[in-house]
């Protein structure tokens, strides 16, 4: 599954609030939303954010195996 963990950690590293995101930058509230609830994004979404928040992807998003999914032994 994707993880958005590093986001918030990329955001507080660089001192971004979501509301600057949201109001001066004009990332739409709805993705934010989407982002809390582990939601998919696109690919250009993704791009628009590394490039507001100069940094690479994988500073908003990682995969995390789902534990479910792990091959038995």
């Amino acid at each position: 599954m994707i993880s958005y963990k590093p986001f918030y950690a990329t955001l507080f590293r660089k001192g971004i609030t979501e509301y600057y995101l949201i109001y001066k930058q004009g990332v739409d509230a709805n993705l934010i939303h989407r982002m809390k609830h582990g939601k998919p994004m696109t690919t250009t979404t993704l791009n628009t954010l590394c490039e507001i928040l100069d940094c690479r992807v994988e500073d908003i998003l990682e995969y995390v195996p789902d534990p479910e999914d792990a091959p038995a032994h």
